[in-house]
């Protein structure tokens, strides 16, 4: 729910309808703008699709570990070999060791004790390429976690004594006090594995917290580790579920991005602990496959999403691929499906919507190849994966404009070159645009969003026209990824901060796909959580970017029914949409400029009850910004109004959306 501001606040009087409010009344006409505004409410176009508001998540950074997943401890299946030394972050990629959320390029746990205590022992691992051995003394430390006073915290540990009975002793620290801690005695009796549990309770706030164990009689071998807070939701955040959850995202994509090039699916199947870690093939850090497939579907069902599968067509093959859609729709019958059953899922997951890989076109993919012979793959992917489950829905590797410098002909785009040769295996064709610079006018930092999505429409228009294997056809566009990607990584890897500014660009992007809902079906954000994404997180909190705002007022608020808008105001942009029910009609107003704007509403086609609710975000300034754990800077307000006048004004720099009631 919105929160409701009730603090009169100067650039939040200039918000309210002209006559609703003493300080609207009350303000300097000479300081407002006018404008007239013709809404023909008659004169609809397509419906806009709900999956405008999809997003998409990729194993990238602090995305999904660190972001949606609530494992706090790095390396927990010991992929980096650990020493006495403590230098886990890197600054990789840009991201610097002070940051937020930096990148483990070591590993994050440190020997105590002698430094020979902990050896790394290959033979007969417990998963991945070795396993600690302790011996009696000795120890392993993690650092830097984040503790919230009087916040439970469950964890386990896998442990095997070397010859005979083994006492550890594990805790949790939230000081220097010799009482700043909870710990645990264990005695490990059975010579296999066995998994023991531990609950503490933080006695302190800290961003410096540690995990101890220390091995007091007998060498132990340590399998894995894992700590979660307590309210985890089947091993995912709590406060990042509940901003997922507002944002109500009909859709994710996932795994990749890049990272799905080199991803081997099978990875991220089977029982969590057992899965290897493997270095991440795309990015920086450890992949470590504790979310996997199955992961994403609990996910999806949770915040009421569908989800959109990535298939390897990097290194992978069509082979992997079909059996990847039997794993997820498959019977138990199938060898997929028993595989699923097996892991504790028999019924089918009923998966409709898959990317035959990603951004294949490019350099910097893994498996990248020659238009030429990636059309002959995909095709084959496709025919696989059809086999299996016909009713499939699938979505290809689209690039308008990325010139194929492996063909003789270098004018042929990637995205005409897939229409033309697999126009039949694809139910839609992706594109990707970034904006990558940040402009000083606003309004010009807004039109780098709107200006992409306009080429990218007309460019699809123009194949339409071109290509006769197209008649009667209605191959749409998925714009599976865009954003604003610039600025710092405050948040770990790829983690920039956004603004109120890059929020009313959001906004300007999405009233672009509405104009052109005839073409555009599907769009993800990228990416929801952290990196790049519509909400942050830090160890201990979560919070809305400027541009998750932005995209869950417009999911719950804005209509699916574009309409009419005209107006000689170049500098407003205006977008309006009745709702399904056509009972409401919603004018979306975006207003770049540091002053407030009046606007005289003419709206043809439906008569106006005089019932009305308004919602605003805004800030004090262009840079204003949310950063978890504080006071936000820029929010949702709401008003209602009952005055039947057209006459509406905008605040400063702000997105507003108005929903009238229509008789």
């Amino acid at each position: 729910m919105f929160r409701i501001c009730f603090v009169c606040i100067g650039f939040l009087t200039a918000v309210l309808l002209a006559g609703a409010s003493q300080s609207a009344a009350a303000a300097d006409e000479a300081s407002i703008q006018k404008s007239a505004v013709t809404i023909e409410a008659g004169k609809v176009g397509d419906p806009i699709s709900k999956y405008i508001y999809g997003q998409f998540i990729e194993h990238l950074g602090r995305c999904i570990y660190g972001g949606i997943w609530a494992e706090m401890l790095e390396d927990r299946k010991f992929y980096f070999p650990i020493t006495p030394e403590y230098d886990p972050y890197r600054a990789s990629r840009g991201v610097a060791k002070d940051a937020l959320l930096p990148v483990v390029g070591a590993s994050p746990w440190q020997i105590t004790g002698p430094a020979d205590s902990v050896t790394m022992v290959k033979e007969d691992s417990f998963v991945g390429e070795h396993t600690p051995l302790i011996q009696p003394g000795g120890g392993i430390r993690q650092l830097d976690l984040g503790l919230v006073q009087n916040k439970q915290y469950d964890g386990y540990i896998y442990l095997k004594p070397r010859q005979q009975v083994t006492n550890v002793k594990v805790s949790l620290i939230w000081g220097d006090r010799s009482e700043d801690q909870g710990s645990t005695q264990l005695t490990v009796i059975a010579r296999s594995y066995g998994k023991y549990t531990f609950r503490f309770t933080a006695g302190a706030d800290t961003l410096n917290g540690r995990l101890e164990i220390k091995v007091v009689k007998g060498p132990c071998f340590v399998g894995t580790v894992s700590l979660m807070p307590a309210d985890n939701i089947h091993g995912m955040r709590a406060d990042t579920l509940e901003l997922l959850k507002e944002l109500n995202a009909p859709m994710y994509r996932w795994p990749g991005g890049n990272f799905v090039s080199g991803y081997d699916w099978r990875d991220g199947i089977g029982d969590r602990d057992r899965r290897p870690p493997r270095k991440n093939p795309a990015w920086t850090g450890v992949e470590h496959n504790d979310f996997g497939l199955d992961e994403l579907i609990i996910f999806c069902r949770e915040v009421g999403a569908e989800p959109l599968i990535t298939v390897n067509t990097g290194f992978g093959d069509a082979y992997s691929a079909a059996q990847e859609v039997e794993y997820a729709n498959g019977s138990v019958d199938t060898i997929g499906g028993r595989w699923r059953a097996q892991n504790g899922h028999p019924e089918p997951y009923g998966v409709k919507w898959w990317c035959i890989g990603n951004e294949m076109y490019g350099r910097w993919q893994l498996g990248y190849m020659q238009l030429q012979h990636y059309t002959l793959k995909h095709n084959q992917v496709v025919e696989y994966m059809r086999r299996v489950d016909p009713e499939i829905k699938l979505i290809a590797v689209g690039a308008l404009g990325f010139l194929d410098k492996g063909t003789p002909d270098e004018k042929r785009g990637w995205s005409r070159g897939m229409l033309e040769q697999c126009a039949e295996k694809m139910d839609l064709v992706s594109e990707h645009f970034y904006c990558r610079q940040e402009l000083t006018d606003v309004a010009k930092h807004i039109a780098q969003i709107t200006d992409r999505i306009k080429e990218k429409a007309e460019g699809h228009r123009k194949l339409r026209q071109e290509l006769p294997n197209l008649a009667g056809r209605d191959i749409r566009i998925a714009m599976d990824e865009w954003n604003y990607w610039y600025g710092p990584n405050e948040y770990g890897e790829l983690g920039v901060q956004y603004f109120l500014q890059d929020a009313l660009g959001l906004a300007a992007g999405l009233h672009t796909f509405f104009q052109n809902s005839d073409l555009y079906y599907m769009a993800n954000y990228a990416q929801t959580v952290n990196v790049i994404g519509a909400i942050k997180t830090t160890a201990t909190a979560a919070e809305f970017e400027t541009t998750g705002l932005v995209l869950k007022l417009y999911r719950h608020h804005f209509g699916t029914h574009p309409v009419q808008v005209s107006h000689l105001d170049a500098s407003l942009d205006i977008a309006a949409a009745m709702t399904d029910d056509n009972t409401t009609l919603t004018v979306a107003i975006i207003n770049p400029l540091e002053q407030s704007r009046e606007l005289d509403l003419s709206i043809a086609g439906h008569a106006l009850n005089g019932q009305g609710s308004r919602w605003t975000i805004t800030g004090e300034s262009r840079w204003s910004h949310n950063t978890p754990g504080k006071p936000r800077e820029v929010d949702i307000y709401q008003t209602s109004f009952t005055n039947a006048s057209r006459r509406i004004t905008v605040a400063p720099l702000s997105v507003t959306i108005f929903a009238f009631g229509v008789q």
